[in-house]
């Protein structure tokens, strides 16, 4: 498989060199280059270096992440030291604060990798402050795709996951590795991992559930009542949560100025690349124009997510708009995507909320979308 040099790779390799550096803490999904980047980096700094994972260690022990340390002490100054998978050692923050708390100054360049944004960030957060920057890794966009030989099209449908490139030709094959060798691994290793549930066949089943509603809205009692098992609301609700913990699905609230109504208003449910949409059931099925502007909707929504700013829906009886997007601007964002509905919908928010800024995506100016999200959306403004 061609080895492509991810963006995220250019950042760190500029803070690994930089003279008192923070813990850089590389987070995102499973499957998506984190570490294939990281080992690019350490072969291109030229430093002295140690990688070590607990990704395959049983119940490690703070006592395996003190050895490993000083392993790393034992290699010149200014070395970088990563460390794979560090959520799985038991108390990991308190160890990791001790340890560099007490180095040398400047002695190592740390790294450390997770495929669980809560358990991470909230260790970070908890015990790390003020010691770490966060780099963040998503699922493959269509350009880095494109460079593997990944049509539009092809991505469109089959899009999200390098390692899975090599059977899109062959839909079975692709359908039982994304399936098999990806979500399975992700719901074994992180989501249980993180939340032991009572019941996770119910888990799964409302993985399967979520996956056929892609860039739709659906409300929790509707998501309870298609469970063949007793639950509730906050159920619902803490499923999505651990979805979004292992960056697999988003479910985005109604925007509104009243935080209330963002907090109770129903689900839109924001898959975070093409592949989660389309590993069960006929592929041939994606390309029927209802199925295929939900993907295509999906894609514009999953390079939404990646900016730092809080991305919404909205809707009101019959007038929706795809997407608002709010940071220093407020963007009300309609994706052209060739599936039939009425329009209208983005007139009517611009008229009740006259601060934000109407912006239209379709499949001509996507890539300039991509290309860089941020500058796209302030040329529109």
């Amino acid at each position: 498989m061609k080895e492509i040099a991810r963006a995220f790779t250019k950042e760190l390799l500029v803070r690994l060199g930089e003279d008192e550096g923070l813990i850089q803490a590389v987070l995102g999904p499973r499957q998506v280059g984190k570490t294939t980047g990281v080992k690019q980096v350490m072969l291109e700094s030229g430093a002295a270096s140690l990688y070590v994972s607990a990704d395959e260690l049983i119940a490690p022990q703070p006592e395996w992440l003190m050895s490993q340390w000083q392993k790393a002490l034992l290699l010149p100054v200014r070395s970088i030291f990563v460390i794979d998978e560090i959520q799985r050692v038991a108390n990991w923050q308190e160890t990791l604060k001790l340890l560099w708390d007490n180095r040398n100054k400047n002695r190592l360049r740390v790294v450390v990798l997770g495929s669980s944004s809560f358990e991470i960030q909230q260790g970070l957060k908890e015990s790390l402050a003020g010691r770490y920057e966060i780099i963040p890794v998503r699922h493959w966009n269509y350009d880095e795709s494109q460079q593997m030989g990944v049509s539009f099209e092809r991505y469109l449908v089959q899009g999200g996951y390098p390692g899975s490139y090599r059977f899109v030709q062959s839909p079975m094959r692709w359908q039982a590795y994304v399936r098999e060798a990806i979500l399975e691994n992700v719901i074994n290793k992180d989501i249980f991992r993180l939340r032991p549930l009572s019941k996770p066949a119910l888990f799964r089943q409302f993985v399967e559930i979520i996956r056929a509603y892609p860039c739709q809205e659906i409300s929790y009692n509707k998501l309870l009542g298609q469970l063949q098992d007793k639950g509730n609301i906050d159920l619902i609700k803490n499923y999505l949560f651990l979805l979004e913990c292992a960056f697999l699905y988003k479910g985005l609230e109604k925007y509104s100025r009243k935080e209330h109504l963002k907090k109770g208003s129903s689900p839109k449910i924001l898959p975070l690349c093409p592949a989660l949409c389309t590993y069960v059931g006929s592929l041939k099925d994606w390309t029927e124009p209802e199925n295929r502007g939900r993907l295509f909707e999906t894609m514009v929504g999953a390079q939404l997510a990646k900016l730092p700013g809080r991305l919404y829906y909205w809707r009101e009886k019959n007038d929706e708009v795809d997407f608002v997007y709010e940071a220093d601007k407020t963007f009300a964002i309609e994706v052209k995507s060739g599936r039939k509905r009425k329009s209208g919908g983005l007139s009517v928010f611009v008229k009740k909320h006259p601060h934000a800024v109407p912006v239209f995506i379709d499949t001509d100016n996507y890539v300039q979308f991509e290309k860089d999200s941020e500058r796209f959306l302030e040329l529109m403004s």
